[in-house]
């Protein structure tokens, strides 16, 4: 019977397994794009890795943002201005640091890593600056924009970048935009951290 649902009705019909599901494929696929990128020609992808990171999008990044911006639209209703910014600025305070925290707690965990706030001191504050650059723009553009029932699924297609920007962030960079920048056009520090994780 589901089966013969079409795409738009079982989107209404389980409007938080989609959100939830897609919203964790894309961050996994943010990772794999990571990977592709700072891998040698030839190396296999780390699937316990990507899998690690769809596990803590879904257990918690998807299912906070689900519910998260349902009760931000329940409290500052409408696509005014001053509704708009009320909602950007709420998200960006309390989210958006919450959410950073958790990736990086959550990812350490994952791992087995000894201290798993270790990642979290050293990166926070930097990818929180880092994000006041790219989040605060997207979350406008989501509640001006995007209908209420869609906004967690937005947000999984900008996280798509961010998540790539993260696992940068967690095995190579410190949380700054401008490392990520400068190892994107520097091929050479590309080879010089790969060596850096395989030692590691």
């Amino acid at each position: 019977m589901l089966n013969l649902l079409p795409a738009g009705r079982m989107r209404k019909v389980f409007p938080w397994l989609a959100n939830v599901s897609l919203y964790s494929t894309l961050y996994a696929g943010g990772d794999l794009v990571h990977q592709r990128v700072t891998r040698r020609h030839g190396a296999e992808i780390d699937w316990r890795r990507t899998r690690n990171v769809a596990l803590v999008a879904f257990c918690f990044h998807g299912n906070w943002n689900y519910f998260w911006l349902r009760a931000l639209e329940r409290r500052f209703p409408g696509r005014s201005i001053s509704m708009v910014l009320s909602k950007v600025a709420l998200d960006q305070s309390f989210s958006s640091p919450l959410a950073i925290s958790v990736f990086y707690t959550g990812m350490s965990l994952l791992e087995g890593k000894e201290d798993i706030f270790e990642a979290w001191r050293e990166r926070f504050f930097n990818t929180y600056k880092s994000g006041l650059m790219y989040w605060p723009f997207m979350q406008f553009m989501n509640f001006l924009l995007v209908p209420p029932f869609l906004r967690t699924v937005f947000m999984g297609c900008s996280a798509f970048v961010w998540s790539a920007f993260l696992c940068f962030s967690q095995q190579s960079g410190d949380g700054t935009a401008a490392m990520a920048l400068d190892w994107i056009i520097s091929p050479e520090k590309r080879i010089i951290s790969h060596s850096t994780n395989e030692e590691k």
